[in-house]
């Protein structure tokens, strides 16, 4: 278990639980007890807990800790995802961009791009969203112009869905948009877990010009519950090298080019 790895089971034990101590966590991840002492502290300095004598306590924030601190599971390849993502945008564009944690890390890397923090008269990069986290992380951003659809913010997410988060997205057209989804089948097509991300998603990529789903390898051959679109709706997917020949080879059959993070 990597720190990333360690940092987030941390915040999962303490939201389950609410209280841990330093040396009944040590021996369950295997780590010495000043590693764990050094990782509370560092999430106490991001105030994702409070640090109390001997382990830590839940804070009380009343969103979900993981997605607050990075990109929860498999957080290296969503970071590379989100790189390759960022790579495909240029300047002037109108990016799209739903919730999640793989569509988090492709705003954090165009937020780090260096020719969308050049000032000029115009916006660098025009960024739609309904994802609260992704316009909080670009809005200091004075060069990247946000536009944040309305809607009802999920319990436990970041996402604002529901009839206020669609009049927006209507009246916008982009250049590309990226997806986030909890899974993928080259056969079936694009899945939420949730019916209301499934249809803010669907008229996200619906208004834009090229569809790029972001997603890791184990959402590949995955189930959930409501349909966002079929593949062949999708130009690209970006996901990790975990990805399987076959897998690939399916997506590549219906049209979607394939790139590997």
């Amino acid at each position: 278990m990597n720190r990333d790895e360690r940092l987030n089971t941390l915040l999962e034990m303490v939201g389950r639980r609410d209280r841990i101590e330093v040396e009944e966590t040590a021996k369950e991840l295997r780590v010495s007890p000043a590693t764990i002492r050094r990782d509370l502290d560092h999430l106490a300095g991001r105030q994702l807990l409070i640090r109390t004598r001997g382990g830590a306590v839940r804070s009380s924030v009343a969103y979900d800790l993981s997605l607050r601190y990075g990109a929860g599971n498999h957080a290296e390849e969503k970071r590379r995802i989100g790189e390759v993502a960022a790579q495909l945008v240029r300047r002037g564009m109108v990016v799209g961009l739903n919730g999640g944690t793989t569509t988090t890390e492709v705003g954090r890397a165009l937020a780090v791009r260096p020719e969308f923090n050049e000032s000029t008269t115009v916006p660098a990069l025009t960024v739609v969203t309904n994802a609260l986290n992704i316009a909080h992380e670009l809005a200091v951003r004075q060069c990247i112009k946000i536009v944040t659809t309305g809607g009802v913010a999920g319990t436990g997410t970041f996402e604002l869905t529901g009839p206020l988060a669609t009049p927006v997205l209507r009246e916008v057209r982009l250049d590309l948009a990226f997806i986030g989804v909890d899974a993928l089948d080259a056969a079936r097509g694009l899945y939420h877990g949730q019916e209301a991300d499934a249809e803010v998603t669907r008229l996200l990529a619906s208004q834009a010009r090229e569809v790029v789903a972001v997603a890791d390898s184990t959402k590949l051959g995955a189930f959930a519950f409501a349909r966002v679109c079929a593949t062949t709706d999708v130009q690209m997917l970006i996901t990790d090298t975990a990805a399987t020949p076959t897998q690939i080879a399916a997506f590549e059959t219906e049209g979607v080019q394939v790139l590997l993070a």
